[in-house]
């Protein structure tokens, strides 16, 4: 393969979430988040697990961040728990939760690894979410307050902020099929959560503002919807139609000022968008300075009038569109694998939103790593390695044809709970045994550090 380098000044890193790793769940004065809720619920998490112990980062950050800055990273996304920082989402600080991140923000900062604050990856306080959650816009309001609370007290040493992750997942995951928590199957809840998750951004956007950040964004997980016949009409409007749902719902009043007007008239079918209030989608529309994109996988779509397909995560696509199942070789969570798609991808973003530059927060895989014995010899995760190395490619390629790409955070650092599925599925390029709690670089960590050594492959 030929030799790639990156631009000067390419970021390199690592991203996590709280729940994901954090444990501690009641420790410090913790309340209770949505997640602890969800997962404690038979049935909804895979085999009954919690993020009640994760990795236990709360107590091992230090160690951690230590092999971080041994394997070279320069930059490091972590999210903020909410339930950590105000127990019941409103009200006082909690001062021994904001301890932790100001430790862990020292921490990283002395090792020479620039911390990247996500302050809402999916940990909603459960007593919020007892007042209506996202379907509330009070909970939008009390975002900027939380907001205002952490940059009072990491502002001064933490550059860059990003506000929310993967708004999508929170509304349709949550609110509309119900497989992430809260576990809520209603359509009108779903959009209503939506909206309300975008004004929370733009009300701590202005907090963020007003308290002196220099660098705000938020982090979304974009489709690359494709047509499976992109000669066949019924197909362009499945993917136009999925296109609205996943991406522009989120993008146009982000990045153009508004809601596409096909999108409203889906919504109308569902529910009578009177939770858009005026002065709404101004407030939603403030400048931001990047936006994170997650990419996984791939998005194939076809029309249809059968009356199957469609549904769930995706309100209304119920007997037009039919989501195709993945082909070629696929991922442990039975994702394709077609690192063009995040070409495509970063390329229509750059194309039709120019303004903002484009970090990639989140890419990697799943892959059923077996452990070794020998810690002297790392696990061979080849596939990922093979993930990586073509998804890297794919962004350099962007960057070949235009695109703003500032940089790129592996999904993710530590094998960790992956939400509904628990703890079978390993993202990490660090392995984790959660018995013992010890850590082990598999061997697409060691590959990742050479990376980032020499900017390139």
């Amino acid at each position: 393969m030929t030799e790639l380098r990156f631009p000067d000044n390419f970021l390199w890193g690592a991203a996590t979430a709280a729940y994901q790793i954090e444990g501690a769940a009641r420790d410090d004065g913790r309340g209770e988040s949505i997640w602890d809720t969800f997962s404690r619920t038979p049935g909804k998490v895979h085999a009954g697990h919690t993020g009640d112990v994760a990795c236990d980062h709360y107590h091992r950050y230090a160690d951690d961040v230590a092999m971080m800055a041994e394997l070279g990273l320069q930059a490091y996304r972590f999210s903020v728990s909410w339930p950590r920082i105000q127990p019941d989402g409103s009200g006082p600080v909690n001062p021994r939760g904001l301890d932790f991140y100001d430790r862990l923000t020292d921490a990283l900062l002395g090792r020479g690894i620039d911390p990247i604050i996500t302050l809402y990856h999916w940990d909603l306080p459960q007593t919020l979410q007892d007042r209506g959650g996202w379907t509330s816009r009070d909970t939008a309001e009390h975002f900027a307050t939380y907001a205002s609370a952490l940059y009072a007290r990491l502002g001064d040493r933490i550059g860059t902020w990003t506000t929310l992750n993967e708004p999508w997942c929170s509304a349709y995951l949550g609110y509309g099929n119900g497989v992430h928590a809260p576990g809520v199957q209603d359509p009108g809840a779903a959009f209503s959560a939506v909206h309300h998750l975008l004004l929370a951004h733009g009300l701590a956007t202005q907090a963020l503002r007003a308290g002196g950040a220099g660098r705000v964004g938020v982090t979304l997980n974009p489709a690359d919807v494709r047509p499976a016949d992109p000669n066949s009409a019924a197909d362009a409007a499945a993917a136009r139609l999925v296109d609205g749902l996943h991406n522009r719902i989120f993008l146009d009043p982000l990045l153009v000022g508004g809601y596409p007007d096909d999108v409203r008239e889906h919504v109308a079918r569902f529910v009578e968008p009177t939770f858009v209030q005026d002065d709404d989608e101004k407030i939603i529309a403030a400048p931001i300075d990047l936006l994170g994109i997650n990419y996984y996988a791939p998005t194939y779509v076809a029309g249809r009038t059968d009356g199957a397909g469609g549904g769930g995560a995706y309100p209304g696509t119920e007997g037009q569109v039919q989501f195709l199942a993945p082909v070629g070789p696929l991922t442990d969570m039975g994702w394709m694998i077609e690192p063009a798609g995040l070409t495509r991808l970063l390329e229509r973003i750059a194309t039709d939103y120019p303004a903002v530059p484009l970090l990639i927060t989140e890419n990697g895989a799943a892959f059923p790593d077996k452990a070794t014995s020998d810690v002297t010899s790392p696990m061979q995760d080849t596939d990922r390695i093979a993930y990586l190395d073509g998804h890297l490619r794919a962004a350099h390629e962007a960057i070949a044809r235009g695109v703003d790409l500032r940089g790129y955070l592996v999904w993710s650092l530590l094998d960790n709970f992956e939400w509904a599925e628990g703890y079978r599925k390993r993202f990490g390029i660090v392995h984790v045994d959660y018995l013992t709690q010890r850590r082990t670089p598999k061997s697409s960590a060691r590959w990742y550090q050479e990376v980032i050594s020499r900017n390139g492959l």
